[in-house]
């Protein structure tokens, strides 16, 4: 089936659902260099008035890819609630973008809708919205997980104290452990990216932090965001997981270049859980996306990178995840090119998230040879901030020496924290309030080599 709108005297015609979503994207270079995205400003307008003007239905009887062809497709489809998309089953994802931003759009709406959306009409809407909208729908959604911290509460920004080390050193680890918990950081997780994907690595860390987290008596939860089949390998061995990680995208061809599947993730799902260490909840899963990853493993069918990008927010409803953070800029400008669209991205994907029902965080970031600087990240932050991001990353100097990408630090949590007086989950703020007057200490017994690591 296709669309089409007249601007003037021209007409603009798409040929089918995907190419119309892709042309009504806003510009991204990801959508550039697939050569998907609208040619002129005035294509694009005319597609984004097209869209505004399809029914939310025609989702439904247009799947994007195959259902044959794509288990993520399959999962969408099948976990569809009619009965909860039922009030909106007749109106235009136009009327639903006013809806959205009406006061009939109650945080209570809002949550009884999500199970009834798909993800690709979460990433219709989003493309005919401006970023006050984008704010001002998410800022309405709260998403609330629990583990050992109740993660997503209004009034709270919690935060990933992310101390990597480009050679996994413990002590160095350690020292930026104690360094973010000195400044209020980790009670969203303590999670490592490992240096290397080798199981008797990945069992040191999980133990290092453990340990710390056990001593410290530190309410949080952990996590070493190696390849899933290597943290599985890890609890085969005794290991103490936390949380199970795992990046994830919006095809199955694009979940297969990361090595998963949806049967892949289920098993860890269920051998977490099985393990019973939570101590509020039972929310183990965590997972990172990225709008380009389907694109960049030549695994997106045609489909826009923001629509792919929603789908995989599929993938991660099904688990219940603990938490669920886009790391927005950290693909490269082939993908997002400068600030601006690394603006737009996360924001949108935030959005889509919290529509879609999950409690989204962002690694609001960029790498070196993109178009974007710090005041990027910085307004970024503060957008997200607004629109009630439930947590982002806190990195020693912002600076990722093991990554070598640029993110957000410890101080710029509490620079938001504070601008916006939010605080940390409520459990680890107490033990916070209790045990600053011995973190200190900790530090100077980890420097004298008295703590053993």
């Amino acid at each position: 089936m296709s669309y089409s709108h007249t601007i003037g005297s021209v007409t603009h015609r798409f040929d089918d659902l995907k190419t119309l979503l892709a042309r009504a994207s806003p510009a991204r270079s990801g959508d550039e260099l697939a050569a998907i995205s609208a040619q002129t400003a005035e294509e694009r307008v005319a597609a984004q008035m097209a869209l505004a003007d399809l029914p939310l239905q025609e989702f439904r009887r247009q799947l994007l890819i195959p259902y044959e062809a794509d288990e993520v497709t399959r999962l969408i489809a099948d976990e569809f609630d009619a009965d909860a998309f039922a009030n909106f089953a007749h109106i235009t994802v136009g009327e639903f973008r006013d809806w959205l931003l009406s006061e009939q759009a109650t945080a209570e709406a809002l949550a009884a809708l999500a199970p009834g959306l798909m993800p690709e009409m979460a990433a219709a809407v989003s493309k005919i919205m401006r970023l006050q909208d984008l704010i001002a729908v998410a800022s309405k959604i709260r998403v609330v997980t629990r583990f050992r911290t109740t993660v997503g509460l209004a009034g709270r920004l919690s935060t990933r104290l992310q101390p990597n080390h480009p050679t996994d050193d413990p002590t160095g680890i350690a020292a930026s452990i104690l360094d973010g918990l000195l400044l209020g950081s980790g009670d969203a997780v303590i999670g490592i990216n490992p240096a290397s994907d080798s199981v008797d690595s990945v069992v040191t860390l999980l133990r290092l932090v453990d340990r710390i987290r056990a001593t410290l008596q530190i309410p949080t939860q952990s996590c070493v965001l190696a390849h899933i089949t290597t943290q599985m390998e890890a609890m085969r061995q005794g290991a103490p997981i936390d949380l199970v990680f795992q990046s994830i995208a919006g095809t199955e061809a694009a979940n297969s270049s990361f090595g998963v599947n949806l049967a892949m993730l289920r098993e860890a799902w269920q051998a977490t859980r099985e393990l019973e260490r939570g101590e509020c909840g039972d929310n183990v899963m965590y997972f990172e996306t990225g709008q380009g990853s389907a694109l960049s493993a030549n695994a997106h069918h045609g489909v826009d990178q923001q629509t792919c990008e929603a789908r995989a927010y599929a993938v991660a409803r099904h688990f219940r995840p603990m938490l669920v953070n886009t790391v927005v800029g950290f693909i490269g400008p082939e993908y997002l090119f400068d600030g601006k669209q690394i603006a737009r991205a996360g924001l949108e994907d935030h959005f889509c998230g919290k529509l879609l029902g999950l409690p989204m965080g962002c690694d609001v970031c960029y790498t070196n040879h993109a178009e974007a600087d710090q005041d990027d990240i910085d307004a970024l932050l503060t957008l997200l901030g607004n629109a009630g991001v439930n947590f982002v990353m806190g990195v020693p100097g912002a600076d990722d020496v093991m990554l070598n990408y640029q993110s957000t630090s410890f101080h710029d949590a509490l620079y938001l924290r504070a601008l916006l007086g939010l605080r940390p989950a409520p459990e680890f703020e107490g033990w916070f309030e209790r045990s600053r007057l011995e973190l200190p200490h900790a530090v100077k017994q980890l420097a004298s080599g008295r703590l053993h690591v």
